[in-house]
């Protein structure tokens, strides 16, 4: 058997450096490209995927994506190269990659004219609901869903995780009137709906026109409100004056017997208490009465 060369004992040497790390003593004269590998490993679920092994999620939340945001994406991924991988997770049944997160990158990669993409790929069998809730997060800190999208996101969210708009929104980081203002826009008419995704309407301007209690009259302002012939304080006086005159000043007491043993009875304790805070205090209410007959049974 032929003995290695200098070369081969050089680079076996090499090699031999980079599984393991060097004593303290050696650290200083190591060769500088072995040093540069300590404490680094390969990450088993990385991978450079084709892009026509990948498919879009079809229950991704956003449903819309900006043509020109796309543009300057793709541009960004031909100049600098993709800076971050995307999330992907394999169906059986697609026989395809499906995208997690990242959809925006995936879409521009094809625009900017890659064949294949960085991707990290998820293992295990995730739930429907954990993977909207990673694509709505994904989408709220990187870039917004359209309004009406993202309170539909936070409504599919709220039903299939059974929680509250409270606990919704410490999962999210955000703030509960986020999410409160959010959900208001889905009661308004789909026209007044269109205009906000559209940007027409601003989404604070349309929350202001859900408190109003006559559709027409909401259709009636949304319109002036899209055609900016009302100031904000106009809107606003507008806005707050229709409601009272309709609805009263502040909602009344709530009270419900339960089969003449038990009454339950919900009432403000300021002016502009709106309703979906009462519902959302009974459901405080309910959590906590649970976790202490949880602590008495313990």
């Amino acid at each position: 058997m032929a003995k290695p060369n200098q070369t081969d004992e050089a680079r076996i040497n090499r090699l031999a450096s980079m599984t393991r790390l060097p004593a303290e003593s050696e650290s200083m004269t190591a060769d500088p490209e072995a040093r540069s590998f300590e404490g680094r490993s390969r990450l088993k679920t990385a991978a450079e995927i084709r892009l026509d092994r990948i498919v879009a999620d079809p229950n991704q939340p956003r449903v819309e994506f900006d043509p020109e945001s796309l543009s300057r994406l793709a541009a960004s991924l031909q100049q600098r190269g993709q800076l971050q991988p995307i999330r992907v997770r394999w169906d059986e049944a697609l026989d395809r990659y499906v995208v997690v997160v990242g959809e925006r990158r995936w879409r521009a990669a094809g625009l900017a004219g890659l064949t294949s993409i960085a991707c990290v790929v998820t293992t295990g069998t995730a739930a429907p609901e954990e993977i909207l809730e990673d694509q709505l997060i994904e989408n709220c800190l990187r870039e917004d869903l359209r309004p009406i999208e993202q309170a539909r996101a936070f409504r599919t969210l709220l039903s299939r995780l059974g929680i509250s708009q409270r606990q919704l929104a410490e999962r999210l980081q955000v703030s509960p009137p986020t999410i409160t203002r959010a959900l208001a826009l889905l009661e308004l008419p789909d026209s007044i709906q269109t205009s906000v995704d559209a940007g027409e309407i601003a989404p604070h301007t349309a929350y202001e026109i859900s408190k109003i209690d006559d559709r027409a009259t909401q259709v009636e302002v949304a319109a002036q409100a899209a055609q900016g012939r009302l100031r904000r304080d106009d809107m606003r006086e507008m806005v707050t004056k229709t409601p009272r005159q309709s609805k009263g000043a502040t909602p009344k007491p709530w009270v419900h017997n339960v089969d003449g043993r038990v009454r339950v009875t919900v009432a403000p304790l300021a002016d502009d208490v709106e309703h979906e805070e009462l519902v959302e205090a009974l459901r405080s209410a309910l959590a906590t009465l649970r976790k202490k007959s949880r602590g008495q049974a313990a």
